[in-house]
């Protein structure tokens, strides 16, 4: 509590010296241009609508009898939350979308806010990404990095059937449009996996219903590229492809920060990035009976924090989202365009085809059993079945 409090000083001071200078540049949040001279209160209101996640405390115990608060560790995994809901956004609200205190929300962005409350039945709970990260190598209550919580939100977005995303995290600084294409247009998940026949039956009634969107339809994209932009320090030649990013009307942002100490980055002023800090500890909030939640905490009211890009730890995790087809393609071409002929260091690589090197890409399905256990068997005949499978391997 003491650490929270002295957390919650610091951000409230740090506030008052955050203003915006008057400029003639331009500042880019996610893609928007903004200028300052003209339409500064149009800037603040973008940052504010997006979604602000922070520390929690007094939510229920993570796995029962772990820690009921985040505070001092979960900063990365609350900025790979803000990268996912503003995904979640741009898919059922559009970019454009704004919102406003106390002002009527859609049903939409009240569902896309359970999503990510701190209880463990919620499918992006701290709950859920703390106990997915075991199966990543860190314990619960651990600092995640950058490329970590972007592995867990790809694991976890396989049991969101309602968003339906295809999460794509680059290996070795390299994207892959071939593989990505295959996943972004592969058939519905679960149909080449071994299920129970009730959950197949689930899954058919799916598939029955969305035929027009899971089965045949390109499905949303969200593009993470985890990158190491340097040693112990950001290498200067990467910061204008870094910055260019901040343009696309794709853009996510980015996660990353200082060691230990994560934030998430929205956009840029100068030589100076934009970010959304989670380092205040706010307690736990759940939904209404009626479904709404009380959001004012999830929006950040103040002007946002800025660090010079220079102080910038150099690992860092690039996001993109792409509702269509097209919206990839044409993210494709900008990075052709802006980033990749421009520089003669790369920031990462675009290639077509998949590396013959590489493993073969097989596009990831929803696992039987899930790392966080929470799965439950539902019947005496598929707990049966279990049993001959493990029969047949022990001998």
């Amino acid at each position: 509590s003491v650490l929270s409090r002295y957390e919650n000083q610091i951000t409230i001071l740090s506030d008052y010296l955050e203003e915006f200078p008057e400029t003639d540049e331009p500042v880019w949040i996610l893609g928007r241009q903004h200028h300052l001279n003209t339409d500064k209160s149009k800037l603040l209101l973008d940052i504010s609508a997006r979604l602000w996640f922070t520390y929690r405390r007094k939510f229920s115990p993570i796995g029962g009898t772990g820690p009921s608060s985040d505070a001092g560790w979960g900063c990365m995994l609350r900025c790979g939350q803000m990268m996912l809901a503003q995904a979640l956004i741009c898919r059922h609200l559009g970019r454009d979308w704004q919102w406003e205190k106390h002002k009527k929300q859609p049903e939409e962005y009240h569902r896309i806010l359970r999503c990510f409350l701190d209880r463990k039945d919620c499918c992006y709970s701290i709950h859920q990404m703390a106990q997915m990260g075991v199966g990543e190598g860190k314990s619960i209550g651990e600092w995640f990095g950058p490329n970590t919580v972007a592995q867990v939100l790809k694991k976890l977005a396989l049991f969101d059937e309602w968003n339906s995303l295809a999460v794509y995290v680059s290996m070795d600084n390299t994207v892959v449009i071939e593989d990505i294409k295959k996943m972004c247009w592969s058939p519905a998940q679960g149909s080449g996996v071994a299920h129970s026949s009730a959950h197949l039956h689930r899954s058919a009634l799916g598939r029955n219903k969305n035929t027009a969107g899971l089965c045949t339809g390109w499905k949303p994209l969200l593009l993470i590229i985890p990158l190491r932009l340097g040693i112990n320090h950001i290498n200067p030649v990467y910061i204008d492809a870094f910055k260019e990013c901040f343009k696309m009307p794709q853009s996510l942002g980015a996660l990353g920060g200082k060691p230990n100490n994560a934030y998430y980055f929205i956009g840029f002023l100068g030589n100076e990035l934009i970010y959304l800090d989670p380092h205040t500890t706010q307690s736990f909030v759940d939904s209404e009976e009626n479904g709404t939640v009380d959001d004012e905490s999830f929006h950040c009211q103040q002007a946002p924090h800025r660090m010079k890009i220079m102080n910038l730890d150099p690992s860092v995790a690039l996001g993109f989202f792409c509702k269509e087809e097209c919206d990839f393609d044409n993210w494709c071409s900008l990075v052709q365009k802006e980033i990749l002929k421009q520089q003669s260091l790369r920031m990462f690589e675009l290639v077509q085809k998949h590396p013959p090197h590489w493993p073969p890409f097989i596009p990831p399905t929803k696992p039987e059993v899930t790392t966080t256990g929470a799965e439950l068997i539902e019947s005496t005949d598929k707990l049966f079945e279990l049993e001959e499978e493990f029969e047949i391997l022990s001998v």
